[in-house]
């Protein structure tokens, strides 16, 4: 599974201007630490592979994971090449052109089997995944 998310937010560096009051937008590191202290129950319910994936750079992703002690591997999408090929939605904030809509993609096998899409609350979201890969297991 991938879930995209807009952006996290890092210690000593502001969040845009209006941050909160853009639908969506708040809750990235809690979405990623749901999924970290839930990671045992995603793999038991048939998630192989977690990934997080934003914009923000490789060294950006590198500290999140370190910072918040995340089991899983976060991906960086600067170039928006994924979003491009799959026409995944974005939004605009105050000093970035574009950021990723808040979604997961369940992919097995290399096929997209399930989308998730709108994602709010996000510190809810984890058991909506939970309960999708229990209702549908692989194979």
């Amino acid at each position: 599974m991938v879930y995209l998310y807009p952006l996290s937010g890092r210690p000593g560096v502001d969040l845009p201007e209006g941050w909160d009051s853009i639908p969506g937008a708040r809750g990235c590191s809690t979405e990623a630490c749901d999924f970290r202290d839930h990671f045992a129950n995603l793999r038991g319910a048939g998630a192989e592979r977690v990934y997080g994936l934003s914009s923000q750079g490789p060294g950006y992703q590198a500290e999140l994971v370190e910072r918040l002690r995340l089991p899983f591997t976060m991906l960086s999408d600067q170039d928006f090449a994924l979003g491009d090929a799959l026409d995944l939605p974005v939004f605009a904030a105050p000093s970035h052109d574009r950021l990723y809509a808040r979604l997961t993609l369940v992919i097995r096998d290399g096929v997209i089997e399930h989308v998730f899409y709108p994602i709010f609350p996000p510190n809810t979201h984890r058991q909506q995944v939970l309960e999708w890969l229990v209702a549908n297991p692989e194979g």
